[in-house]
C-alpha cells in the first residue's frame, strides 16, 4: 500500500512538543525577568561622582529635600541641585576635604556636577513631580527613607502596576482618594 504521509511527518509531533516546550521556557524567562529587580531596578544605586550622604544631609541635620531639589513642587522634574547650592554651606563647613574637590572644580570652571539619575522612568511614560507633590505624597513613598540611606538606591519598580496601584489606593497621608488610572494621564 501507497504512503499517504511522507516520511518526514512521523517526526512532527516531537518537533512540535519540543518547540512548545522551548517557547514556554522563553515565556517563562521573559515573564520572570520583566518583574525581577534586573528589570524593575529595584536595588539599583550608581557610584556618584561625589560621595554625598543622604544620612548626614536629609536625616542628621533634616535638610528638607526641596532645598536641593528646589523645582519639585513647580516643575515635572525634581531637578539636581547646581554646584552653588552645595557650595552655600561648603564655602564654610568641609570646605577642604578632599572628596569635594570636584564640587569645588565645578563651581570654578561652571561645568555641573555630572551626577547620575537613579529614578528614571521610560521616555514613553510621563511623570510630574509637582502634581504628586501638591497631592501631599511624602518623597518617601516613592524614594523610600531616603534620611536613612549613605546613598540613594532604588527601592521601588517604578512599573506601571507600582504606580496603577498608588493611583487606585494611595497612601493615607495624600490629599486625594484615587489618582487618574486612564492611559493618557501617562502615556503622551
Amino acid at each position: 500500500m501507497a504512503e499517504i504521509f511522507p516520511r518526514w511527518m512521523n517526526r512532527l509531533p516531537r518537533y512540535l512538543v519540543t518547540a512548545s516546550a522551548a517557547f514556554a521556557a522563553l515565556a517563562v524567562f521573559v515573564v520572570g525577568y520583566a518583574f525581577s529587580p534586573a528589570y524593575t531596578d529595584v536595588g539599583y544605586m550608581p557610584r556618584q561622582p561625589i560621595p554625598f550622604s543622604h544620612r548626614l544631609h536629609a536625616g542628621e541635620l533634616s535638610m528638607d529635600c526641596r532645598y536641593c531639589h528646589a523645582s519639585v513642587e513647580i516643575s515635572p522634574s525634581a531637578s539636581l541641585p547646581p554646584s552653588r547650592t552645595c557650595m552655600n554651606c561648603h564655602s564654610l563647613v568641609s570646605r577642604d576635604r578632599a572628596v569635594l574637590a570636584p564640587l569645588r572644580e565645578s563651581v570654578e570652571t561652571g561645568e555641573p556636577t555630572r551626577w547620575i539619575r537613579v529614578h528614571r522612568l521610560p521616555d514613553y511614560a510621563y511623570f510630574d513631580h509637582s502634581v504628586h507633590v501638591a497631592a501631599r505624597l511624602d518623597c518617601s513613598d516613592c524614594h523610600g527613607n531616603v534620611a536613612a540611606m549613605e546613598e540613594v538606591r532604588q527601592v521601588e519598580p517604578l512599573s506601571m502596576r507600582w504606580c496603577l496601584d498608588c493611583h487606585r489606593d494611595p497612601p493615607e497621608t495624600a490629599a486625594v482618594r484615587s489618582g487618574p488610572t486612564d492611559c493618557t494621564a501617562c502615556h503622551r
